[in-house]
């Protein structure tokens, strides 16, 4: 693996895999729409060879090989041992043409021109060097190779994200988030995108926006909902990381104005807030 990339390589065999092995048929349905418009983007085609990048716990990859069919085949990589294994379970009964691997997918990998389309959905952005990365991974490509994959349009619209931070903003400090640093913002700019993409040699690079609702919270009155979203905010994201280091008594004032923030907005079918991504398509020579 990649030396390049080896904090985030311990994040996601640590406590950031441990938490999305434990939730990730939560974050698959969290997640499932903005995925679902990199797909239709990607017009996986039966026959083709696939590679999944950042695959995490194999939602994405047994959807492309259920496209791909028999005759195709689908590889799914990923850096988190613990959600690579949980990969491996998901497609052990499946008559699936797929099968996935513990690797950096920024590092060489694979013989040049193996594959006909590159995928992710939220994996590409977290490369130390994506230009680097890019460049490693388009030489995979056959010529005329597609790359889909989708990304986090800027923290400002995505209020899964800034909502929690917003309402603690009094209680805790917070450094500005960083969107140049690997991270789930880090391809949010979409100059950027194209330039990284660019100089790493791809052509018809293309940035789409979407947006959908993110659901949070369950239960059978709006205090449940809020209580259950609450609970949410807490397994993903930044709140457990931000507030670790806090005083009991900064964290319990925290964990007051996260809760009212969120019962401010429940229902009782749930709390709706803003996702918007970038659907990113791209074209190999």
């Amino acid at each position: 693996m990649s030396a390049n990339n080896q904090q985030q390589i311990n994040d996601w065999n640590g406590p950031i895999g441990e938490r999305w092995l434990t939730y990730n048929e939560w974050l698959d349905e969290r997640t499932a729409a903005y995925g679902r418009a990199a797909f239709e983007a990607a017009a996986v085609q039966p026959g083709e060879a696939v590679l999944d990048i950042g695959c995490g716990a194999g939602a994405t990859s047994l959807e492309l090989a259920r496209a791909v069919g028999a005759s195709g085949s689908v590889i799914g990589v990923d850096v988190s041992e613990p959600l690579v294994g949980r990969a491996r379970d998901r497609a052990q009964p499946l008559d699936l043409s797929v099968e996935f691997r513990l690797a950096d997918a920024s590092a060489p990998l694979f013989p040049p021109q193996s594959f006909d389309l590159l995928f992710s959905r939220f994996g590409v952005m977290f490369f130390d060097d994506p230009v680097a990365a890019f460049t490693e991974l388009r030489k995979t490509l056959k010529p005329g190779g597609r790359l889909a994959f989708a990304c986090w349009q800027e923290p400002a619209k995505n209020d899964w994200y800034v909502l929690p931070l917003n309402a603690i903003r009094g209680i805790v400090e917070q450094a500005p988030i960083d969107t140049q640093a690997p991270g789930p913002f880090n391809f949010s700019d979409p100059q950027r995108v194209r330039r990284i993409l660019s100089e790493a040699g791809f052509e018809q690079i293309e940035l789409e926006p979407f947006q959908a609702p993110f659901y949070c919270g369950r239960g059978d009155t709006r205090e449940a909902v809020a209580e259950d979203a609450l609970e949410q905010v807490f397994r993903v994201g930044p709140i457990s990381r931000l507030l670790a280091a806090q005083s009991e008594e900064i964290r319990e004032r925290a964990t007051a104005a996260i809760r009212a923030a969120l019962a401010a907005i429940a229902t009782e079918q749930g709390i709706e807030v803003g996702g918007a991504t970038w659907v990113v398509t791209a074209r190999s020579p």
